[in-house]
């Protein structure tokens, strides 16, 4: 689930969080260099500094000088996403390294973050060649593909036992098997969201519909099997319809993760997103709200950031060792304080976070903040 559905009850306090997030990432990187894009983002407006650019590696420079969060993405003119940045909040600032082949492209910013966005068209130029890579670069994104590949093929199973319960009518059944089957999506969101239209069929939140859409017949994927389960309580013919529709789309999800267009920048922003999901949906209890299993999701989104930053270490150790070694320490500070919470060390079986109270939470949010500020540099130390 993308982190930018929030409810209007906690935006408030997300868009503090954010500040925490993002704002301290941006302290040293406030002075951008002089050949990078600057996109200001407005309630009204979104506007880019260059139309036109040379292909490679390019840096993004974004303020957001409006009154609402906002994201901002480069889309290529199909709506795949080839970067993105979410929950920019009001005032803050964000440094984005993206790596583009020539072409034509969009940048769109989000106010409020639905909808498709003030969009700007953008032109990279010079040849059709792609930025310079290592073997060592090569090498990670060779890697990093056959892991979400193995993701996907290994979810299709587990959700399969999820939507056979759901079939069969057994409640108790589905919500055992639930949390399990999202492992393998929440640990590589960011590729999925990448497509564009997968993610909004099988991971949105009732708050998350955009305007004009009715719960009733648009909402579909695990969010509102979720309801069905803990809140609703029942199990019947439309439920067993969703779970038909759910395996449909993730079995979709797992032929087109192949085609997926990954660079270094791309794993390392994306590990960066994932960071940013935790901070805004698990943390808050905003992601699991019926079945309060955000911690499963929580750990999930941490592995999946944690693998880009592996694969990824052997060009970033070259550049920046000082930031590897932060990232080491503030990866493994992160997953022992959810092992705190881990009740089978051998299984994905946490605490329900509903049992987590105010206290342990904010220690959960600092340690995510701490991760984040270093993981945000992390694009641009792979292509120094």
């Amino acid at each position: 689930m993308r982190a930018v559905r929030l409810s209007v009850v906690t935006a408030a306090a997300t868009a503090a969080a954010l500040t925490a997030v993002t704002g301290c990432a941006e302290k040293s990187d406030s002075k951008a260099s002089d050949d990078a894009i600057t996109v200001v983002a407005k309630d009204d407006s979104c506007e880019v500094s260059k139309k036109e650019f040379p292909a490679g590696h390019v840096k993004l420079a974004v303020e957001n000088r409006g009154s609402k969060i906002t994201e901002v993405y480069v889309l290529f003119p199909d709506d795949r996403i080839v970067t993105e940045r979410e929950n920019i909040g009001p005032g803050t600032k964000a440094t984005i390294t993206a790596e583009f082949k020539s072409g034509d492209y969009f940048i769109a910013c989000k106010p409020g973050m639905k909808g498709d966005g003030i969009r700007q068209a953008v032109k990279a130029t010079g040849g059709k060649a792609a930025a310079k890579r290592s073997p060592e670069m090569d090498a990670a994104v060779a890697a990093y593909r056959q892991y979400v590949q193995a993701q996907a093929d290994a979810t299709l199973p587990k959700v399969k036992v999820f939507t056979d319960a759901v079939r069969a009518g057994n409640i108790e059944a589905a919500k055992k098997a639930y949390a399990e089957s999202r492992i393998g999506w929440e640990r590589t969101e960011p590729v999925a969201e990448s497509f564009g239209d997968i993610d909004p069929k099988v991971d949105v939140r009732e708050d998350g519909l955009e305007d004009g859409q009715d719960p009733a017949k648009d909402w579909t994927g695990w969010h509102r099997l979720e309801k069905a389960l803990w809140q609703d309580k029942k199990i019947g013919d439309r439920e067993k319809q969703l779970a038909d529709l759910l395996d449909k789309d993730l079995a979709d999800w797992q032929k087109r993760v192949g085609k997926a267009e990954i660079t270094p920048t791309s794993m390392a922003n994306g590990a960066k997103e994932l960071l940013d999901e935790v901070a805004t949906g698990k943390v808050t209890g905003e992601e699991e709200r019926y079945s309060h299993t955000d911690l499963v999701d929580f750990k999930a989104n941490v592995e999946g950031a944690q693998k880009s930053f592996e694969l990824l270490k052997p060009v970033a150790s070259k550049n920046d060792p000082k930031l590897v070694a932060e990232l080491d320490k503030q990866f493994a500070a992160l997953n022992t304080l959810l092992d705190k919470y881990r009740t089978d060390k051998a299984s994905y079986v946490f605490t329900s976070y509903e049992k987590v109270g105010k206290p342990e939470r904010k220690e959960l949010s600092d340690g995510v903040n701490a991760l984040a500020e270093p993981l945000s540099k992390l694009a641009a130390a792979v292509v120094k």
